[in-house]
């Protein structure tokens, strides 16, 4: 019958028991980002980002962008209070989007467009209601690219375009998002 190495059983239980312990007292010092916090002196970050009223995104017209806005300014809303309005708001964001074809790659044997490269750019600014006062302002951008089928699928390249754009607006969402967070929790 085999027994286990009485020493070795004992060392392993004793590092056990002192990683669980030191698990234990460091437990306390993390707080989750997005959720609630455990102490209702200090407001979370979503409660600080519901404070936020996102303005109408303005585009450049005369292109398909508006459309984008309102995909953008619904994803904000979303991130920041879940779709509800802001409680009473201390911030107003101001955004500006447009896009940009960057690239086209065409097929040299038939010289038909196989695929697009497109940029979303967004600037935008975080401005304190009472005082007026900007106190974020930064741009971001996300590059999308996608296929263009041959011509027998004829409406295949404005799908693909559109889809295209509204993954780039979830990334410059996020990306808003972030940057917002970061300014709310450390102030920078």
């Amino acid at each position: 019958m085999w027994l286990p190495d009485r020493p070795a059983a004992w060392r392993r239980a004793a590092g056990l028991a002192v990683a669980l312990a030191l698990a234990g007292l460091n437990a306390g010092c993390f707080q989750p980002l997005y959720g609630r916090a455990p102490n209702v002196q200090f407001d979370s970050l979503r409660d600080k980002l519901a404070t936020v009223d996102i303005a109408t995104v303005s585009t450049p017209s005369g292109q398909q962008t508006p459309r984008l806005g309102i995909a953008l300014r619904n994803q904000l809303q979303y991130d920041f209070n879940g779709g509800a309005g802001p409680n009473a708001p201390l911030y107003s964001l101001k955004i500006t989007l447009g896009t940009t074809a960057l690239s086209v790659i065409v097929d040299v044997a038939s010289g038909r467009p196989d695929a697009q490269v497109d940029q979303v750019n967004v600037s935008y600014q975080l401005v304190e209601i009472a005082t007026g006062k900007v106190v974020v302002s930064d741009s971001t951008y996300a590059h999308v690219d996608f296929d263009i089928p041959g011509s027998a699928q004829r409406f295949a390249k404005q799908r693909a375009q559109r889809d295209a754009e509204d993954r780039a607006t979830a990334v410059v969402a996020e990306n808003i998002r972030n940057r917002l967070a970061s300014y709310f929790v450390a102030g920078t």
